[in-house]
């Protein structure tokens, strides 16, 4: 007898797993993977797009996020459909913001936005594909790489958009792209 459908989604792609607070379970991934999340940046594919989320940065900290480059002022998408958890401005993540799916099991960060989409407001709802900021450098994003800092967090039990147990989302990307 076989694998069960989650656990043949969880071995072929292991990279989505990730240590952290919670323990991401094969469910967690076969609902992820049933999201079928976009690339958040208009005009870019999967393919095209770098592994840096265990990268190390400034020194001590994991990366836990990819980088997607473009010129400054391409549309952000959003990856997912949700609901706008926080607008945030911050030294690090400079203008950014946190999405959830709709079951508010993950959370969606887009970070160094250039600008947010005129009309955004905390609580709305979010369509797969909406463009919701421009590709920036604002916060500690390097002034001549524009780009999107994306990533995953499965949601803690509190479901506080700053907390999460980050995933690589560049396995789920491609996956998508290979469909």
């Amino acid at each position: 007898m076989g694998p069960s459908a989650a656990e043949a989604l969880a071995l072929e792609s292991p990279a989505v797993r990730s240590a952290g607070s919670r323990v991401v379970t094969d469910q967690d991934l076969l609902y992820l993977r049933s999201r079928q999340i976009i690339v958040p940046v208009a005009g870019v594919s999967a393919a095209g797009i770098s592994s840096s989320f265990d990268e190390v940065r400034g020194g001590t900290r994991k990366h836990n996020a990819i980088d997607i480059l473009a010129p400054r002022g391409t549309p952000v998408l959003s990856a997912d459909d949700g609901t706008l958890a926080k607008i945030d401005t911050s030294a690090g993540g400079g203008l950014s913001l946190y999405v959830a799916d709709p079951r508010e099991r993950f959370i969606y960060y887009y970070a160094h936005l250039d600008g947010f989409r005129r009309g955004l407001r905390e609580g709305m709802s979010l369509s797969k594909g909406d463009t919701i900021g421009f590709v920036g450098t604002t916060g500690n994003a390097p002034p001549n790489t524009p780009h999107l800092h994306f990533a995953i967090a499965l949601a803690d039990e509190d479901r506080r958009w700053w907390k999460g147990t980050p995933l690589d989302p560049l396995p789920l990307l491609r996956e998508r792209d290979r469909r």
